[in-house]
């Protein structure tokens, strides 16, 4: 198979070694591995299981609770492989949660929570893959959330719906957000928000909680629902961080967490145009290998300059986020290198299903589901007209458009 842009930016050591590390791990896992998953819907969990056994879920866990102690610098190389090692967006998708669901854990938790539960988090034995914002009345808009979480004694009485929330059925606890006090009774719609620590075995043996899956045609490996809170009962202890700033909890670390998501899709794009380009090597028609055809060349040729400057937007940016340089605008680079990802992901994609003419639609090419789920990173985990809105906003200074 050909390797395009794995060497397109300098790596540091660390970032060399997880390269290396994880393209290892993924080479164990064929294709065959992939497309059998994805038919079937199914969790990769042998696959996540070796990614823990290896000390991989716990990359943005400190050492001192039995984690790898890196970064984002590092982690944008650990997504982006992942995606390119053969599973794509899901399989990255896949794996996500676990590392950053356990970030406001690391920040915002009681040191009780950290000792008990992170080291456990590192070594894969337990599992927090499930973050519960999204509702159906709060999407983008995630202040407008109804969900309620009520303090009676030493405990928090939780009522409220959640959608689109992924991973619940391979998670262990769900980072929960919920208003602990209502939005017209706070000066600022953005307070009065809270994130809690839910053991999802307790929510069940409770009946508090009901959930049924969202059939959907992107992202096989992940399974999304919907949710329903219905007086659950979570230990007072189990809040996360500082009752009413919830939000701000939610918001800190989301430029980075973006930054991943922008590796991710370059690694979707990396599989795709790597697959396209092995056809295009192979198929010959009228006695010619097919990729000696302008018409196919120039658009895998204007992919690979897609991902390339998304690939040096998302590394270079990572960088930067490491340095503490507070006069770097983050979140705007964060904004671009999504919005380039995607959509370069999405080209490359798209390049790959027209370069193998029918067979782009069969499911043995695997490139039909590389086009699903670059689809997808134009709308996760916000659209592409929403990373515009920011830029034109904060970055060029234009009127709020909604």
């Amino acid at each position: 198979m050909a390797r395009v842009l794995s060497d397109a930016v300098d790596l540091s050591d660390s970032q060399h070694l997880v390269r290396q590390n994880v393209q290892n791990i993924c080479e164990n896992f064929d294709d065959a591995y992939w497309r059998e998953h994805a038919d079937q819907n199914e969790y990769p969990q042998e696959f996540v299981e070796t990614l823990a056994d290896h000390g991989w879920m716990g990359i943005l866990i400190p050492e001192e609770y039995g984690g790898a102690g890196m970064g984002t610098r590092e982690t944008v190389v650990m997504m982006e492989e992942i995606a390119a090692g053969g599973g794509g967006f899901s399989a990255a998708q896949a794996v996500h949660g676990g590392v950053y669901n356990s970030a406001p854990i690391t920040e915002y938790a009681s040191e009780e929570i950290k000792s008990d539960l992170l080291p456990d988090v590192a070594e894969g034995k337990t599992s927090i893959q499930a973050f519960g914002l999204t509702e159906p009345n709060a999407g983008s808009n995630s202040p407008a959330m109804e969900t309620r979480a009520e303090r009676d004694d030493d405990e928090y009485v939780i009522n409220g719906q959640k959608i689109w929330i992924s991973r619940v059925d391979v998670s262990d606890y769900i980072v929960l957000v919920a208003r602990t006090m209502p939005r017209d009774e706070v000066e600022k719609r953005t307070r009065g928000i809270s994130m809690f620590l839910v053991d999802l075995d307790d929510a069940v043996d409770q009946g508090a909680l009901e959930m049924e899956t969202i059939p959907k045609s992107a992202g096989d490996l992940v399974h999304s629902y919907e949710l329903w809170f219905d007086d659950l009962r979570v230990p007072a202890e189990n809040l996360i961080g500082e009752e009413g700033n919830g939000f701000y909890q939610v918001l800190d670390g989301l430029n980075e967490e973006r930054l991943v998501i922008a590796a991710e899709c370059i690694g979707l794009g990396r599989l795709a145009l790597e697959r396209a380009i092995d056809y295009a090597n192979e198929r010959e028609v009228f006695g010619n290998p097919i990729g000696s055809n302008q018409a196919i060349q120039h658009p895998l040729a204007e992919a690979y300059a897609r991902l390339q400057a998304a690939k040096q937007l998302t590394y270079n940016a990572a960088d930067r986020a490491a340095s503490d340089d507070d006069s770097v605008d983050l979140g705007a680079q964060a904004n671009a290198a999504k919005y380039l990802a995607a959509d370069a992901a999405f080209k490359a994609a798209d390049a790959a299903v027209q370069t193998h003419g029918g067979f782009g639609i069969a499911k043995e090419y695997d490139v039909e589901r590389y086009l699903r789920e670059a689809r997808l990173t134009r709308l996760v985990p916000i659209t592409q007209q929403l990373a515009l809105n920011y830029l034109g906003e904060q970055v060029l200074g234009l009127p709020r458009s909604y």
